[in-house]
């Protein structure tokens, strides 16, 4: 397979495209610019929020194509694609469920808006950076008559280690997904990263041979199998470096641009031969 071949580029967010101060680079801009100069179409694949991943890429956001929630919402632009949203019912259960496991948060993640219950500082600076739009609520209950999209579950030393056992026996009824050291997911079984990408690619004509796609955890994996140019950053999760044909750089060392970078250079040698 070509380089020269891809016609899509799928990134991952934090841990991905994102260094650890959850910066963009500038670089990353300019290369973004030259793509889509190329015909070539970005999009953005993240559990982040919508409304966060708007704000982080906002003088692109006409331009690209937002997946968000982990594949349970896409955007074009302002235009929503598709939604698979969490029934009522299910939600209260969950709800039911996960107050049981000790020392947690549990973030519901709405269309419009995520809530959850607690009010503590620490939390919501950090819950700010990934849902830029949240409620906080006296009872999780109250928002089950929103939208839901995913419920998200944080754990301030490890989610794979203090959350999952808790919940591992959900697999059969819900796909969970370990989303970052501190994070897991619960969504709908055919809510992930690789059915969205699957429902862009058919959209647009586009292969998998001619799709590229960047990630670092476990919430990726899908995605990486829609993608004959799949990377896994150095600082990926072991078991996504084991399924991604190829390798990058770490998030800090603008491994995603590095790649982007190789691949304008051969888009040019191409044009040019």
């Amino acid at each position: 397979m070509l380089l020269s071949q891809v016609r899509l580029v799928v990134s991952d967010m934090d841990g991905t495209l994102l260094n650890s101060q959850d910066q963009v680079s500038q670089e990353f801009f300019q290369h973004l610019e030259q793509l889509q100069k190329s015909g070539i179409h970005f999009a953005i694949a993240s559990g982040r929020q919508y409304q966060s991943i708007a704000k982080k890429l906002s003088s692109f956001i006409d331009s690209i194509t937002i997946i968000a929630e982990n594949g349970a919402l896409i955007k074009q632009g302002s235009t929503e694609l598709y939604s698979n949203t969490m029934g009522r019912e299910l939600v209260k259960v969950m709800i039911e469920h996960l107050r049981k496991i000790p020392n947690i948060q549990i973030i519901l993640c709405g269309k419009e808006s995520a809530y959850i219950e607690t009010d503590s500082k620490n939390f919501t600076e950090l819950l700010s950076e990934f849902y830029t739009n949240y409620q906080i609520t006296n009872d999780l209950y109250e928002a089950i008559e929103n939208d839901i999209l995913k419920i998200a579950v944080y754990h301030n030393v490890s989610s794979e280690k203090h959350i999952f056992p808790y919940v591992q026996h959900l697999e059969k009824d819900l796909l969970i997904k370990i989303s970052g050291k501190h994070w897991i997911d619960f969504s709908l079984p055919d809510t992930h990263k690789g059915k969205a990408l699957d429902l862009i690619q058919k959209r647009m004509g586009i292969s998998p041979s001619q799709t590229m796609v960047f990630g670092d955890y476990l919430n990726d994996l899908e995605m990486m199998n829609q993608s004959y140019f799949s990377y896994a950053m150095a600082n990926a999760h072991p078991k996504l470096q084991e399924v991604a044909r190829f390798k990058t750089l770490d998030n800090n060392s603008m491994g995603v641009e590095k790649v982007l970078k190789q691949l304008l250079s051969s888009l040019e040698t191409s044009l040019s031969t």
